[in-house]
This record gives structure tokens, C-alpha cells and sequence, in this order.
């Protein structure tokens, strides 16, 4: 059976107490005991500790506490509780259980100061990054042997080939939902068959390869991200370092060139999946024959939109990439920092990938070719 705390208090005719502590003062006994302490008020002469059987660090605290609010001194401690007490006021603070509120200003001038230097020095680790990338491309160009031949291609295999599926299921799916939902709208204008135009244009245009992208993003982009700062957690990159191989040669290159190869292909495979789920619709639906359907594309979309579709498909491909390996490299102290970092390489490079797709709409735009 549980032994608890017990406190005694004796007071004088002037009104002194005389406090006496019995039973053990351990942090599963003085749950009652601290609310009596808490309790005490005015005059106490001692606090009679010959009567403790046990004490912990707890206990020490709470009589501690008692004894420096009332001015208090302690008699009848044992030499364990004695050292006890002693250790714990030796660590006492008399600073305040939380902070005081800083005026409004400052706080709001504070933290965009700290965000500005965050900004700052974000930027420093990525330039330096690029240049640790550049200066392994570098060294590989005068150096064909250290190419590793075998990482890209086992990158080829995990960034394209398995992700076939998962982007062919999407893109006939969104050529399916374009061409449905445009020829419900061109139909109030008796313009059904105008739904090639818009299925077969936004298709190659802008659909295909930005969709890919933000699948590659969302699918390989984290993969980056959680494999490299996972391996930066268990300190495997340092002991690449250690062993003389250079790990943005070794992680970064392969899955980079990965990237901007296959989001080549897998954006073309997109826009022809794309139209593919287009022609399967209208022939169902409005129509349109099959083949009809595909010999039309041919007439109605310039081949310059496949060249913009094709210029663009690298260079999402790179940014997902360098988001990918860049917040892999910089995960430190634990494992809750491998899931930050692999969510602000997805939410970076979609948001990079969206923000270079409007410059390249306005840019293909003024050269005519829109």
C-alpha cells in the first residue's frame, strides 16, 4: 500500500507554526503535501524534517519552494535530503515561468528580420549548391571514367519506367475530362467539333508536360529529398566524404540528369495519353470518330507547340531535380527533419514549376508563337 506525506503543524500562542514533515517526500507521495505547503501563511519558525523516511528530487523542490516563499529554516534533514535541498536550490532560477510580451513593433520588426536573414542565408546554401553541381558536371567532363553510368540508368528506371503507369492512368483521364467538359461548353454554340482544337492545343501545349511535372515533382521530387537526407542522417554522405567520393557526383548527377531526360519523354508520352483519352471520349460521345479525331490533331495543332511542350520539359525537370537533392543535402538532427524537408522540395518545385510555365506562356507568346 502506497505510504504518503503527511505535514504537522504545531502553533504557538504568538501565533508561530512549527512545521513537521513525516512519511516519504518522493514525486509519487506529495500530491496532498504540496497543496498544504501551498497553503501555509505567516509565521513559521521551522520546517522539522527529522521525520522524512525518503526524499527525491521532487520532494526537495517542494520543500525548497515552501521554505524560500516563507523565510523558513530547515532542521532535522538527513544528509541525503540535506544535499538534496542544496542541489536544488544551488539550481534555482528566479526568472519568470514565461517571458515577457515584447512591444508590437518590435515583435513584428523581430521576426521580419529573422525571416529576411533566413531568406539570405537560404539563398547562399542554394547558390552554393549550383556550384558544387557545377563544379561535379565539371569534373565529370574532364573526367568521362567517373560517370557512373549505372546510377543514371537505375534512375531512368525509377524516375520514367515505373512512373508510366501512374502518368498514362492521369493523363487519358484529363483528356477524357477536357474534351468532355469543352464540348459542353462549345456545344451551346454548335461548335462540337471545335473540341480537337482544344483538346489536341491545351494538350500539348500546356496540359501534358506541366501535369507530368507536378507528378514527377510530387512522386521523384520527394524520393530525392528522402532518400539523400536520409542518408545524411545516418551520416552515410559523410562517410562517402570520408572514403573520397564526392556525393553531389555520386546522388546528385544521376538523379538530376534523370530528371531532365525523362521529363522529356514522359511529357510527350502525357500529351499523346492525353489526346488518346480526348479521341476515346468524343467517339463515345459526340461522335467523332476515332481516327477522325487524330488525323485532325495533325491539321489543327502547329508543331511549334510541340517544340515549347518539348523546351519546357527539361527545365521542369531540372528545377524538380535541384528542389529534390538540395533539401535532401541540407536535412539535419533528426528524423522529423527528413519529412520537412521532403514536403518543402514538393511544395517548391511545384510552385517553381507553375511560376516558370507563366514565364514561358508569356515569353513563347511574344515571339509569335502562340
Amino acid at each position: 500500500m502506497r505510504e504518503w506525506a503527511d505535514l504537522d503543524v504545531e502553533v504557538d500562542a504568538d501565533g508561530t507554526q512549527r512545521v513537521a514533515v513525516k512519511g516519504p517526500l518522493t514525486i509519487s507521495s506529495i500530491g496532498v503535501i504540496d497543496h498544504q505547503f501551498r497553503e501555509l501563511e505567516g509565521n513559521v519558525a521551522h520546517f522539522d524534517l527529522s521525520g522524512v523516511t525518503d526524499m527525491d528530487t521532487a520532494g526537495a523542490w517542494t520543500v525548497f519552494r515552501a521554505t524560500r516563499r516563507l523565510g523558513s529554516p530547515i532542521v532535522g534533514a538527513s544528509a541525503k535530503s540535506h544535499d538534496l535541498i542544496e542541489t536544488v536550490a544551488s539550481a534555482a532560477s528566479e526568472a519568470p515561468m514565461r517571458p515577457e510580451d515584447k512591444p508590437l513593433l518590435h515583435r513584428v520588426f523581430g521576426e521580419a528580420g529573422e525571416t529576411v536573414l533566413e531568406m539570405l542565408a537560404g539563398a547562399k546554401n542554394v547558390i552554393a549548391f549550383l556550384g558544387a553541381v557545377l563544379i561535379s558536371v565539371g569534373d565529370i567532363i574532364r573526367h568521362p571514367s567517373r560517370f557512373r553510368l549505372k546510377a543514371v540508368v537505375r534512375q531512368f528506371e525509377l524516375v520514367g519506367v515505373t512512373a508510366l503507369m501512374i502518368i498514362g492512368l492521369m493523363s487519358f483521364l484529363i483528356g477524357i475530362v477536357v474534351a468532355q467538359q469543352g464540348a459542353a461548353q462549345l456545344a451551346q454554340f454548335g461548335a462540337e467539333a471545335l473540341t480537337i482544337n482544344l483538346t489536341g492545343r491545351l494538350a500539348t501545349r500546356e496540359l501534358g508536360v506541366l501535369m507530368t511535372a507536378i507528378m514527377v515533382a510530387g512522386r521523384s521530387g520527394s524520393a530525392f529529398a528522402a532518400q539523400i537526407g536520409t542518408m545524411n542522417l545516418t551520416e552515410e554522405i559523410d562517410a562517402m566524404r570520408t572514403i573520397g567520393v564526392d556525393p553531389v557526383e555520386a546522388l546528385v548527377i544521376p538523379r538530376i540528369l534523370a530528371a531532365v531526360v525523362m521529363m522529356v519523354l514522359l511529357g510527350f508520352y502525357s500529351i499523346v495519353l492525353t489526346i488518346i483519352g480526348g479521341a476515346t471520349i468524343s467517339s463515345l460521345t459526340l461522335g467523332i470518330p476515332f481516327g477522325s479525331f487524330l488525323m485532325r490533331i495533325q491539321e489543327v495543332v502547329p508543331t511549334y507547340d510541340l517544340w515549347v511542350a518539348l523546351i519546357k520539359a527539361p527545365v521542369f525537370g531540372l528545377i524538380v531535380a535541384v528542389a529534390g537533392c538540395y533539401q535532401g543535402m541540407q536535412v539535419r538532427g533528426n528524423s522529423e527533419e527528413v519529412g520537412k524537408r521532403t514536403t518543402m522540395a514538393v511544395v517548391q518545385a511545384i510552385f517553381a514549376v507553375i511560376v516558370l510555365d507563366a514565364f514561358f506562356a508569356v515569353f513563347f507568346t511574344e515571339l509569335g508563337w502562340a
